[in-house]
């Protein structure tokens, strides 16, 4: 029998993370579309094609980036993203992550899995030591997110990122690649 070589670059029971491409345009705006309500106020993800190239673009082409999109196994649908941006190398090898689920797989457990995955992978192909995730206090989803990732809160951020308009205070979560290893973690 032929082996068919995965079209994921790591992948759980129910998911599969794969980096973005331009032919993906399509879908993914439409569901960030389909997920306004969602994502307002934390975040904005393109919802039209020339707003998807120029975003996939920094994505593929930017070195100090590197995109993921979670898609279920079942039928490749895109259940959300997940970005590694501000990758920095030598003495530091971190990078920090942004990501958003969109509507039809929030509360699925799908970015918890995909979340994992791609941690797993910054800390394995990508090299990386480090990871954190800054997040607006009053976004309970995306908190509960990384905790349940094993992200340590580390502290807060008055007036942090220019978001929606204005200046918002952040918390600053983090993981190391020694945490993924504790026994008694969840991994």
């Amino acid at each position: 029998m032929p082996h068919h070589a995965s079209r994921y670059l790591a992948e759980g029971p129910r998911v599969g993370i794969r980096h973005f491409t331009y032919e993906d345009a399509a879908e993914f705006t439409a569901r960030a579309r389909e997920s306004k309500d969602l994502h307002h106020p934390w975040l904005f993800p393109p919802d039209t094609t020339p707003a998807y190239t120029a975003y996939a673009g920094r994505l593929i082409e930017d070195h100090s980036k590197a995109g993921f999109l979670v898609c279920e196994k079942s039928d490749g649908a895109i259940g959300g993203f997940i970005n590694v941006n501000n990758i920095v190398e030598g003495g530091f090898q971190c990078g920090t992550l942004g990501y958003g689920a969109f509507a039809h797989a929030a509360g699925r457990g799908l970015m918890r899995e995909g979340l994992d995955l791609v941690v797993r992978y910054a800390f394995g192909p990508m090299r990386l030591h480090r990871l954190e995730i800054n997040v607006q206090p009053l976004n309970a989803a995306s908190i509960a997110l990384a905790r349940s990732c094993g992200f340590r809160l580390e502290g807060f951020s008055p007036k942090m990122l220019f978001v929606d308009g204005d200046w918002r205070d952040h918390e600053r979560w983090a993981i190391t690649a020694e945490m993924i290893k504790e026994p008694g973690r969840r991994r």
